[in-house]
């Protein structure tokens, strides 16, 4: 197999493997790789401190033959060392080996040990097998042109060695099968939120209902786990409630729009048949369809705009809310020409926001319409634009003398489709003051209502 093909092979297995077997391999790896390095370690340290043991008995015996044997010649000095018992043998060398009347010794003469008896060199240790013993030998200088060499039995420190390192051995590999049943607990426990994440996530998915959240541990425990899991239930909690606004829009929007269709199915149908019809039963189912067409076609369109979330920045401007509160209080005045409209600028000429122009409009002109709605007749609709601090912060008021909102309405008038006792008689699709809302929000605006002393409504919409 090629290079290329390998590499494409293992990546595949990677990709394989999950989560929670690569954090296992991988602490098990690491924690082996420190194991196995401390064990070599330690084997080290052993076998150098039983050799240090060992040279050091060597260099007192070395001392000690030489303190007994005082310019004594070339020659045995101690007997053979061939039994653990027995004490460290020693033997005599001179610098020239002519000079060297003796027979070979029992201890190996190497051409070090000659220069060492010559003064060339310093004493050294050197390991050496006489009579299929493993030995430690010490040649060190003697007197002036001998040297004297010194053994000692080396079988009890290679033994030392060899069952420190099966020692070693075998705690490496408790450990790395320790490090393996802990990284795969480590993995188990660490990896039980993000398990929990997926498996709430697939359930979701299969489910597709998003009330499903993920169990979190006691106050106390937290960890960057455990705020991802915080942090999903949240984002759970915001697609939860956007799911269920989106179904109570769409069931809302459904159970309004059955009214109008049925009324338009109606009319239809009664001027297919217009033949059996007087021109002026004609003319008011004519005109009735017509009207029901505008009704739908503006609830289609208030839909439309209750669907959309935020506010195009590419159509955001400087807008000047005077002018603005006129041109919208000019319209209002058109289309309601029996109540009158009382507009008051305090200090606020100047002052402009960033917005949407058409929809700043939208805006004002729902409130308008919802306030002359419910003003009774020749009751003014009292409009007020206010500045207040060094920034210029806006201020817009709205006042019907109407018969305003009952204690317990309050908290549902900006709801979809939420209409009030009083106001169920009226036209309209209660989309409205929802639609203000929305807008003013994504204009960085809050929009409260209050009752107004004296009777009526005021709508408060501060920038």
């Amino acid at each position: 197999m090629s290079g290329v093909g390998r590499r494409r092979l293992g990546g595949a297995w990677r990709r394989r493997r999950p989560l929670r077997t690569r954090l296992a391999l991988a602490t098990t790896a690491a924690v082996a790789l420190v194991a196995v390095g401390v064990c070599t370690a330690a084997f080290f340290v052993v076998r150098d401190a039983l050799y240090d043991q060992l040279d050091l008995s060597l260099t007192q015996s070395a001392r000690l033959a030489a303190g007994r044997n005082q310019g004594a010649p070339p020659g045995t000095l101690a007997g053979e060392c061939r039994f653990l018992a027995a004490p460290a043998c020693a033997e005599v060398v001179p610098a020239d080996p002519a000079k060297d009347p003796r027979p070979p010794g029992q201890l190996p003469v190497a051409p070090a040990a000659r220069e060492v008896a010559a003064g060339e060199r310093a004493p050294y240790y050197t390991d050496i097998t006489l009579a299929g013993h493993p030995m430690r030998m010490l040649t060190t200088d003697f007197a002036k042109g001998r040297a004297l060499q010194v053994a000692l039995r080396a079988d009890t420190v290679q033994d030392g060695i060899a069952q420190a390192a099966g020692w070693l051995a075998l705690i490496g590999a408790a450990g790395v099968l320790l490090a393996a049943v802990l990284g795969y607990w480590v993995s188990r426990r660490g990896l039980a939120p993000v398990t929990r994440i997926a498996a709430t996530a697939e359930r979701i998915a299969a489910t597709r209902d998003p009330r499903h959240r993920i169990v979190l541990p006691p106050p106390g425990r937290e960890d960057e786990i455990t705020r991802l899991a915080g942090s999903f239930n949240t984002m759970l909690g915001e697609l939860e409630q956007s799911v269920t606004a989106q179904r109570r829009l769409v069931a809302d929007a459904s159970h309004e729009l059955r009214t109008p269709l049925t009324a338009l199915r109606t009319n239809a149908e009664l001027l297919a048949r217009g033949e059996r019809l007087t021109p002026e039963q004609r003319q008011r189912a004519s005109l009735a369809l017509g009207r029901q067409l505008r009704e739908v076609t503006g609830l289609v369109n208030d839909l439309i705009e209750l669907a959309r979330d935020e506010e195009p920045q590419a159509l955001v401007e400087q807008v000047r809310l005077a002018a603005l509160v006129e041109h919208c209080a000019q319209a209002a005045r058109a289309h309601w020409p029996a109540v009158p409209f009382r507009v008051r600028v305090a200090g606020a000429e100047t002052v402009v926001v960033a917005g949407v122009p058409a929809r700043l409009s939208r805006l004002l002109g729902n409130l308008l319409d919802n306030a002359a709605k419910f003003s009774p007749a020749g009751a003014a609709v009292e409009v007020e634009l206010t500045a207040a601090g060094a920034g210029g912060r806006a201020e817009l008021t709205v006042r019907d003398h109407g018969p305003g909102v009952a204690e317990e309405d309050l908290p549902y008038v900006f709801d979809r489709f939420y209409r009030a006792g009083a106001a169920r008689s009226l036209p309209g699709s209660g989309l409205g003051l929802a639609m203000a809302r929305q807008i003013a929000r994504a204009h960085a605006a809050e929009l409260t209502v209050e009752r107004a002393p004296g009777g009526g409504a005021v709508f408060r919409l501060a920038f």
